[in-house]
């Protein structure tokens, strides 16, 4: 996150204590650092595809290919342990396909509302960049305003709406964002799942869930899905270059959508139920890529 200035030039207060300041080193610098270790660990020289598992889809992986290789992210520089039950932390490099690419799997994902910073959230993606890989499939739970789509419905996401406040990018740094979810890759996500539906998902800050007004909110400014990762990520690939599919599960309605109290633990067993069709549907993905 660039320190933020006031008009006569120099650094605000705030920026002197920004969370970026733990995470000191140049993002790019340090992701291709983990990148090369990547490549040592794995013995994998480029990986062409990378997956973001998000809360619910940790147990859908099984069925994506060979692993060659499963280590804590912790062995990568500048990625920590998860914060949060639903991730696996472990780094995956799986063979897709008799003698296919290789994909990498990030089952550590940084929020945040962790408080270390914009630049921590974008370090795997940017990892990911750095590993070789061109494609990014991004995955979330999350809770739905649309009554139709019950908890277990898998959504693509065809827009996303940032409402955190904040940016991986730093600098004039000036990105298009007009088509930050690849047609091409949505197109091929319908081959594989042509029912499919899709909608716009509102990345919020958290930890907290949103409240009812927060949602109704969501809802007027064109948002489906609310949830509290992926757009940070998505612009920090759109950044890299790399070509971005997104999709969500429905863990639960959205806060005041319906009767009771949200929990994270429901978003987990909900994940858990939904494992094996979420896992076909990656792999069929996956493999057209």
């Amino acid at each position: 996150m660039a320190s933020s200035v006031r008009e006569n030039g120099s650094p605000s207060p705030s920026s002197q204590t920004s969370p970026d300041h733990q995470f000191p080193q140049e993002p790019k610098d340090l992701a291709r650092e983990a990148a090369q270790r990547l490549a040592e660990l794995t013995g994998v020289e480029e990986h062409r595809t990378a997956l973001v598992l998000g809360s619910g889809w940790s147990h859908a992986t099984e069925r994506l290919g060979r692993t060659i290789a499963e280590f804590p992210a912790t062995l990568l520089p500048g990625f920590t342990p998860p914060a949060l039950s639903g991730h696996s932390g472990l780094i995956r490099s799986l063979l897709i396909g008799d003698g296919g690419h290789h994909a990498l799997v990030l089952g550590s994902r940084t929020h945040l509302y962790e408080g270390r910073g914009v630049r921590a959230v974008a370090h795997g993606v940017r990892t990911a960049a750095a590993a070789g890989c061109r494609t990014l499939i991004l995955t979330n739970g999350c809770g739905s305003l649309v009554p139709a789509w019950a908890p277990g419905t898998p959504v693509m996401i065809k827009d996303h709406i940032n409402l955190t406040g904040t940016t991986p990018l730093e600098g004039a740094t000036f990105i298009d964002m007009t088509e930050v979810y690849s047609p091409r890759l949505r197109e091929l996500c319908r081959t594989a799942a042509p029912d499919l539906p899709e909608g716009v998902y509102v990345q919020f800050h958290g930890p907290q869930y949103e409240t009812p007004a927060e949602v109704r909110m969501a809802g007027i400014l064109g948002g489906h899905l609310v949830g509290m990762s992926t757009a940070i990520e998505a612009i920090a690939a759109r950044e890299a270059g790399m070509e971005i599919l997104g999709l969500s599960l429905v863990t639960n309605p959205a806060a005041g959508m319906g009767t009771e109290p949200l929990e994270h633990g429901e978003v987990v067993a909900e994940g858990q139920r939904a494992a094996d069709r979420l896992g076909d549907l990656l792999s069929a993905v996956v493999r057209l890529l």
